[in-house]
């Protein structure tokens, strides 16, 4: 168990705790939430002793081991895969350190001989026999190939390292797991597989994510990071989320009757515990929700930026046709033979193995490269609105977020005067004085509601998404992933985000370098379908 006890801790003026008071129980796995900049990297921190508290204690019941996933990738540059692997059980490595340099003595005396036996049963007790091939197991069901085991750790590209690390901290079954962002850099096989790792897992987990469908798979719990507070609440991301909506209806809601508003949250409970019951953390989801009152819901005072796609007119028949496209970099083809038509009522998901075929594609479409091949051609009646995976050109210039927003301005917007453009701004949550901010000194996250800003100016029919939910906060994805679920629009996105992709589209193509494979059906559909998966064995081989 992990017990908190009246946490502070602050920077100067700016206080990220005040009298946090928290227990973390063994079989539960908790998803850490809150806004950019709300502290749950540093909350992490506290809890792995890497940073001190102002004031307050974290206390371990004694004997527990705990594992933290590294988050520098450097660190370990100098040693082998494996035993960057077996590291992560440091009591078992220096063990196993000691143990060698014992035996490697040229003169072994009675006292080495006894220190050896000790060593022996301790190595035994925390599995050292089986520790290699034990650690060989866990990186190759990463996806780390067992050509790279004896590798040095700066010798294998950079996204194998993110899966050995992971295999660190989950190696020898820790008592308590910490993860921030433990799905980045990962494919969607591998996320899959740390789902159901930690959906088995009987210790406790502490997992700060992005991924809503990672944390409603995997967590039995939610830790509310907000206003310098932190409050634990039973079930996943989903139910927190449309719970906490539910109450803050209800409380709004004067002439619905206490009883009324008490059976809709019951009802609302009950629907939830038997869809617990299907999930990967069937048992102790289903029990942690059957044992939930009412009154530990609370409403949530979250402020959600206002994402609203307005069409100025819908599209005609013609929307976007593409002939034979095809595209190379330094030789290599990222995709070829790209044809298809979009159709109205289409919110496709784009995929492919290369991330870059999907930029490319995005770029070329919008015009801003050429394809070396084939042709597209969109309707008179388009007006589409991109929001690219890179935006850092557009905040080059020394200039504030009104004036930003003002050059994006179309022609057929007429009045644009301060409250017009503050009205924009706000509803990305941009008030007061924010909106005088030097575009040159936003956050990632900040930036991107701008673009959106911009996107909205232009009351697009067709919206392009290249990984929308980079550097957002679940608020925003949130708001984000429900406006594109409503708009009557056309929607093409790729994104690493399952529940945005899994919600939103109705159609999948996905860019190979030998063609493309074309299913009206929804995500998981598509990464479930056996003649899908025997198609893109053929296509990418």
């Amino acid at each position: 168990m992990i017990s908190v006890r009246d946490l502070k801790l602050a920077y100067g003026k700016r206080v990220l705790f005040e009298e946090v008071n928290l227990n973390f129980t063994k079989g539960n796995c908790y998803g850490i939430i809150g806004a950019n900049g709300a502290g749950k990297s540093t909350f992490l921190k506290i809890l792995s002793g890497e940073i001190e508290p102002n004031k307050g204690s974290v206390e371990i019941t004694p004997g527990e081991r705990m594992a933290v996933l590294k988050q520098n990738q450097f660190q370990f540059d100098e040693e082998t895969v494996l035993n960057t692997v077996m590291m992560g059980h440091t009591k078992l490595w220096q063990v196993m350190k000691e143990r060698e340099s014992i035996y490697a003595l040229a003169d072994f005396t009675e006292e080495d001989g006894i220190r050896a036996g000790e060593l022996e049963g301790e190595f035994g007790e925390m599995g050292g026999y089986t520790a290699d091939s034990d650690a060989a197991t866990l990186i190759s069901e990463l996806g780390v190939a067992e050509a790279y085991h004896q590798s040095l750790m700066k010798d294998i590209p950079a996204t194998l390292k993110v899966r050995v690390l992971l295999a660190q901290a989950l190696f020898g079954n820790p008592d308590i797991l910490l993860l921030d962002e433990p799905t980045n850099g990962l494919d969607i096989e591998t996320i899959s597989w740390l789902e159901n790792f930690l959906a088995d897992y009987e210790n406790i987990v502490l997992v700060v994510s992005h991924d809503r469908h990672f944390l409603d798979a995997v967590c039995t719990h939610v830790a509310d990071v907000d206003r310098q507070k932190i409050k634990i609440f039973t079930g996943n991301y989903t139910f927190w989320y449309e719970s906490s909506q539910l109450m803050a209806r209800q409380v709004n809601d004067k002439n619905k009757k206490t009883e009324e508003k008490r059976q809709a949250l019951i009802d609302f409970i009950a629907r939830f515990s038997a869809n617990a019951s299907k999930s990967k953390q069937a048992t102790s989801r289903k029990k942690a929700l059957e044992k939930l009152t009412i009154e530990e819901i609370e409403p949530s005072y979250r402020k959600y930026p206002g994402i609203i796609f307005q069409q100025l007119r819908e599209v005609g028949n013609q929307i976007l046709n593409v002939e034979k496209l095809k595209k190379t970099v330094d030789g290599r083809v990222l995709f070829a033979d790209v044809t298809f038509t979009i159709n109205k009522g289409d919110k496709i998901a784009l995929l492919s193995r290369d991330p870059l075929a999907v930029t490319s594609f995005f770029n070329i479409i919008t015009a801003e490269t050429m394809a070396d091949s084939g042709s597209y051609e969109w309707g008179s009646t388009v007006t589409h609105a991109y929001l690219p995976q890179e935006n850092a050109e557009y905040f080059g210039q020394d200039i504030n977020l009104m004036d930003w927003l003002r050059q994006y301005v179309p022609d057929h917007v007429k009045d644009v005067d301060e409250p017009f453009l503050r009205g924009f701004l706000g509803k990305m949550l941009f008030s007061g004085d924010d909106v005088m901010k030097k575009t040159n000194v936003l956050s990632g996250g900040e930036k991107v509601r701008c673009m959106l800003s911009r996107m909205m100016l232009q009351s697009p029919n067709v919206i392009l998404l290249d990984q929308p939910t980079n550097h957002l906060d679940l608020e925003s994805i949130q708001s984000f992933n429900e406006q594109c679920t409503a708009y009557k629009g056309i929607v093409i996105l790729t994104s690493h985000d399952h529940t945005f992709m899994q919600t939103v589209a109705n159609r999948v193509i996905e860019l190979t370098p030998k063609g493309i494979i074309d299913r009206l059906m929804t995500f998981d559909e598509y990464l479930e379908d056996e003649r899908v998966k025997a198609l893109k064995e053929e296509l990418y081989n």
